[in-house]
């Protein structure tokens, strides 16, 4: 039997956050004297769970739940609590928070070839799929266009057409269909799609049920950061829905 993609074991995480903002010099200069009052803010607690190779997997929850927080865990970008335990076996392709590495002063076409390289690829590679990132963006009009001039979702689906290039058998995706017209999200449906039929293990954070009941195996609901429920993904998005 092949071993699960994720494991994930009483995975927590704490943030400590000021209760006040010190402002002028006289403010900054107690702080050297008098120790800043923190609230300590628990977003997971106790979270654990195994997503199996090949499998897509939802996660839903309200705002503020704890789900951004948990694939940031799995992508490196946090570090969880003392004590807690989570292994993955595979690549990871991160798709969080996309457009934030772009250079605004740079054109669309340079921001291509800059954001495909931190994710690893080659500039031959790049070459080879760069038509292919613009087609899928729809952006054939735009690329040599500073990214400062981009709306938002122009800079967020392009950012999306690079990530989608990288090969890995891990994806974790936040929100990529919080942007984008219809056609787009279909788009990217199809893209879900290719990725589960090529077995691949996928991660999505979705505050959408449609989707999360049009592809997920499974779904996990978190709700104040603790693990609501787990298992069907209908039954998990009835559970969801008596949250409102």
């Amino acid at each position: 039997m092949p071993s699960p993609a994720i494991t994930v074991r009483n995975l927590s995480k704490t943030f400590r956050l000021p209760q006040e903002r010190r402002g002028t010099l006289r403010e900054r200069f107690m702080k050297f004297h008098v120790r800043n009052q923190r609230e300590v803010r628990k977003t997971l607690d106790n979270i654990s769970f195994e997503i199996q190779q090949g499998e897509f997997f939802g996660i839903i929850g309200r705002n503020g739940s704890g789900k951004s927080t948990l694939l940031k865990i799995l992508a490196g970008i946090y570090l969880p609590d003392k004590g807690s335990e989570f292994t993955i076996h595979g690549r990871i392709a991160p798709m969080l928070e996309l457009g934030v590495g772009f250079n605004p002063e740079l054109t669309g076409r340079e921001n291509v070839f800059l954001n495909a390289t931190i994710l690893g690829l080659t500039r031959g590679q790049i070459h080879a799929c760069y038509d292919e990132i613009v087609r899928f963006a729809e952006l054939e009009n735009f690329m040599e266009l500073q990214v400062k001039h981009y709306s938002s979702g122009m800079s967020v689906k392009l950012a999306f057409s690079v990530a989608a290039q990288i090969n890995a058998p891990i994806m974790l995706l936040d929100e990529v269909l919080a942007v984008g017209d219809f056609v787009f999200q279909e788009k990217c449906f199809a893209l879900f799609d290719r990725y589960k039929k090529e077995g691949k293990t996928i991660i999505l954070v979705t505050h959408d049920p449609k989707s999360m009941a049009r592809f997920a195996d499974r779904a996990l609901l978190i709700q104040n950061s603790r693990i609501e429920a787990v298992g069907d993904p209908q039954e998990v998005l009835k559970k969801y829905h008596q949250l409102f």
